[in-house]
């Protein structure tokens, strides 16, 4: 028998073993669950965060393209030639569209504001997600000749825009071809209505400004002709991550150095490494709960070598080296990490899966969804088994230095 299958043996005969003084089984049990309990709180307030994560994302999905182009330097171009064909006909992207966004002055029934009016073409009007995330009317922007426009439950809620009321939104935008008149400033402001058709939410920060409306009317607002600010394209469902980056760089190609081409990632680039960091956040103040949790085991061992020492004493006498004696113990106080580790394991995958798949933990409210998402990674799996079982051998080296530094 190696010395290393002696110390296992050894040191699992000291865990399950009865002991002289019951409070160092109840200190152990106590340990063991904490663990347990720490592990499973792990898994589970991280898969809830992906599951909340995955939301966000599928939310903003609806206004943030797979990829987008714009130019570097300006604020509009003319989307023509032999790349824009060539994209087209890729067999991955779903749909390519023109927009032209613009911050502008609006007036609704005496309510007046700033808004971010972004104008669409009939693609984007007929192929948009956002149509899954209407909560008042329908999504539509022409009603016959009648322009239409679709607002952000925010900006329509602080404005009173209502899709029932009759009255336009009036948008302003000052003239890029007419000189300020001092005399006459009002001749200087171009000025459009639109008629709200519907509210749609995504998050706060989008439905606190956006407002959707033909591009033919944004062009007109702005007196441009077939300019556009930007290129939307979106991908097929289920496109994989590598064929995207490797259209985005053949696209960035091109196209040169005139254009910027953009992943979903890089147009909201501060919000998901927010997002990333968050999760690191929370994973780091789990990980420090365990580390306060496992000093129990420190109680436990310490006890435990103390009522060994006769056991100590003998495998001495037989011969064993102080590196065995030391990896006995080192590895029974490791084993009760080990054993909360394997039951928090358990419970919180057990757990995550049964709400991911059945739902039964509901949220409250009239949210977007209806129990809370929730999403099990075998990433944060291995992160959990990983970052417990180096907390449990860590600790229990802890007590095991602190009895031979004593003997010294």
């Amino acid at each position: 028998m190696t010395k290393m299958r002696l110390a296992t043996f050894i040191a699992g005969r000291y865990l399950f073993a009865k002991k002289s003084h019951n409070v160092i089984n109840i200190i152990s049990a106590i340990s063991a669950t904490g663990m347990a309990i720490g592990t499973a709180a792990l898994i589970i307030i991280l898969s809830v965060y992906n599951g909340f994560d995955s939301l966000i994302r599928s939310m903003l999905g609806s206004v943030e393209p797979d990829l987008l182009i714009t130019p570097s330097t300006g604020k509009v171009f003319v989307p023509e030639g032999e790349t824009y064909d060539w994209i087209y006909d890729q067999p991955e992207v779903k749909n390519m569209c023109g927009v032209l966004q613009e911050q502008v002055f609006i007036n609704y029934d005496g309510q007046q504001g700033l808004a971010k009016a972004k104008g669409v073409d009939w693609i984007y009007e007929e192929e948009t997600p956002l149509r899954d995330h209407i909560r008042d009317g329908e999504f539509k922007l022409h009603r016959g000749d009648v322009p239409m426009a679709a607002v952000g439950a925010g900006l329509a809620y602080s404005m009173g825009i209502s899709p029932r009321f009759v009255s336009p939104i009036e948008i302003y935008f000052p003239s890029r071809t007419r000189k300020l008149s001092m005399s006459n400033p009002i001749s200087s402001i171009e000025a459009i209505k639109v008629w709200p058709s519907s509210i749609f939410s995504v998050n706060n920060d989008v439905d606190a400004e956006l407002m959707i409306i033909p591009i033919e009317k944004m062009r007109e607002l702005l007196e441009y002709d077939d300019e556009v600010s930007a290129v939307e394209i979106r991908l097929a469902e289920g496109t994989d991550g590598k064929v995207l980056k490797n259209l985005q760089k053949e696209i960035s190609e091109r196209l040169g150095p005139d254009f910027k081409v953009k992943d979903r990632f890089q147009q909201n680039e501060s919000l998901y490494k927010m997002m990333k960091y968050e999760k690191a956040a929370i994973y780091m103040i789990l990980i420090f709960v365990i580390i306060i949790i496992a000093f129990n085991i420190f109680g436990s061992l310490s006890m435990l070598i103390i009522e060994k020492k006769f056991d100590i004493g003998t495998l001495r006498s037989m011969g064993a080296q102080e590196s065995l004696i030391k990896r006995i113990f080192i590895l029974e106080g490791w084993f009760i990490s080990l054993a909360g580790l394997a039951a928090g394991l358990l419970v919180g995958t057990g757990f995550s899966l049964l709400q991911q798949h059945f739902g039964f933990i509901k949220m409250p409210g009239h949210f977007v969804v209806q129990a809370y998402p929730i999403i099990l990674s075998w990433s944060d799996i291995l992160l959990t088994v990983v970052g417990v079982a180096a907390i449990g051998y860590l600790i229990a080296l802890l007590p095991v230095a602190s009895y031979y530094r004593k003997e010294k």
